[in-house]
């Protein structure tokens, strides 16, 4: 009876001894699969295979080990700071330049710290969240202020303006790469003032041109007095250019001078702006198309902002084929600002009919004395031609527009544009230039000052120019940037 009892422990011992074996080996072939051990010869036992995968997967691991300190070095070395957070906004990494350019003194990457605790930089932490909630390379420019903890150094600290690019890494992580722009700025001012300088020093001779010019107008006979009208036109070219070139200078100054800012109707303004262009609009039958509201009130330097207006539709009507229409569309938005609380902003948009901006002039439009390729400049002079447009009429003043004959303006109003009775019987001829690359400059620098921003693009439906403007309807900072 023991020896049967013994057999039946014995016989039930080696089932379960062989199906522990059993499981062990399914479970070492799974693993072994998980392991990519294909390249292991088949007539080897489990275990030796496993060890062989093992032995392979330590090799690649240590691979891998070298390439990220290899890259990691790279960063270290890199001239550009580089930071990394994670899904939490914990600085988990970052770069001896980093440490110095956002005044880091020690950084622990073993116990992650929040990144806001660190660098207190309000538009550091919304380019981070904007780049993890969009998914996609975000930029951001801003202007970076160093603390400190010792009250006596707080007078020390300088601000410099910094560019931020963001990208989005795995598991919520996200990089950021940091670059001092000071310099560029100073390269930019230094520019910037040797153009002012400039401009101020031919001022007064133009001046004295103008005069013996209009002088010598009136008593010469032709043909002399062409050769005399031809040189004041050039001299009126260059003493707007010179103009130009002053309003752009005081629109740099950083000393204190404020925008006249009051409350304006912008609805009220854009009609004002396309009366004082209309007799050109009658040359080539433009019309004006204005989508949006009867009113819309905010806070502005109407003399500034009517200077925009003038500008971006002038440019309109230079580039806008005949028997077109210039749509003018307004609205309101709303948007968050840079310590994230909502605010409202006016979003104007000027589309036209032209060819529109090649795709390499797109972003260089903004910038002081770029001028488009040349077939821009051919495109006006064609719609010269056409239209017999030989100069613009002088300029209404600003408050000559609200006398009582100017026409009504209502919402989706249409200006219809007239043929003109007596056209230029000669065309005049083919212009030298598309403009001085002033006019978009003076834009954006008035935009920037009413701490909005503009954008150029080419509208998808039309193809032509469209003009994006983002307007705050109240200012909190009345000094000019």
């Amino acid at each position: 009876m023991e020896l049967l009892w013994f057999l039946s422990g014995l016989t039930i011992g080696l089932v379960l001894l062989g199906w522990q074996s059993i499981r062990l080996n399914w479970k070492l072939n799974n693993l072994l699969r998980g392991l990519n051990s294909d390249t292991v010869e088949v007539s080897l036992s489990t275990a030796s295979r496993l060890s062989m995968a093992i032995a392979q997967q330590k090799q690649s691991q240590a691979e891998l080990e070298r390439q990220v300190q290899f890259w990691g070095q790279i960063l270290q070395n890199a001239p550009i700071a580089y930071l990394q957070v994670d899904d939490e906004n914990q600085l988990v990494w970052c770069n001896e330049v980093a440490c110095t350019l956002l005044h880091l003194q020690r950084v622990d990457t073993t116990r992650p710290r929040l990144l806001l605790e660190l660098v207190r930089s309000y538009e550091l932490d919304q380019l981070i969240e904007r780049t993890r909630s969009a998914q996609q390379n975000c930029q951001q420019d801003w202007t970076f202020y160093p603390t400190s903890a010792d009250p006596s150094k707080l007078l020390q600290q300088v601000h410099y303006p910094l560019r931020g690019y963001g990208f989005p890494l795995h598991h919520g992580e996200v990089g950021v790469f940091l670059e001092n722009r000071q310099e560029a700025i100073n390269l930019l001012q230094q520019r910037d003032r040797w153009t002012s300088d400039v401009a101020h020093e031919l001022k007064t001779p133009l001046t004295s041109i103008r005069l013996v010019a209009e002088t010598l107008q009136s008593r010469l006979e032709p043909p002399l007095r062409d050769w005399v009208d031809r040189l004041l036109q050039e001299v009126l070219r260059l003493s707007n250019l010179v103009q130009d070139l002053l309003d752009l200078s005081q629109l740099d100054l950083k000393s204190g001078r404020r925008l006249s800012l009051r409350t304006i109707d912008l609805v009220k303004l854009i009609h004002a702006a396309w009366f004082n262009l209309e007799p050109l609009a009658r040359k080539k039958s433009l019309q004006l198309k204005y989508i949006g509201p009867e009113q819309l009130l905010l806070e502005a330097d109407e003399t500034r902002l009517y200077q925009v207006l003038i500008n971006l539709l002038d440019n309109s009507l230079k580039y806008s084929p005949p028997q077109q229409r210039i749509r003018v569309q307004l609205s309101l938005e709303e948007t968050l600002s840079s310590m994230g609380k909502p605010i409202q902003q006016a979003y104007l948009e000027i589309v036209d009919a032209g060819p529109g901006f090649a795709e390499t002039d797109l972003p260089f439009v903004f910038e002081r004395f770029y001028r488009a390729d040349s077939s821009r400049a051919r495109h006006i002079f064609s719609a010269v031609l056409s239209s017999g447009l030989a100069s613009p009429p002088p300029d209404r003043p600003l408050q000559n527009l609200a006398s009582k004959d100017r026409p009504n303006s209502t919402l989706g109003l249409e200006h219809p544009a007239r043929l003109p009775s007596d056209p230029s019987p000669e065309p005049p001829p083919p212009p030298t230039t598309s403009g001085s690359g002033l006019g978009l400059a003076i834009v954006r620098q008035i935009i920037e000052a009413h701490q909005g921003q503009v954008e150029a693009a080419n509208h998808p439906d039309t193809g032509g120019a469209w003009l994006q403007i983002f307007l705050p309807l109240r200012q909190s900072d009345t000094h000019l940037n």
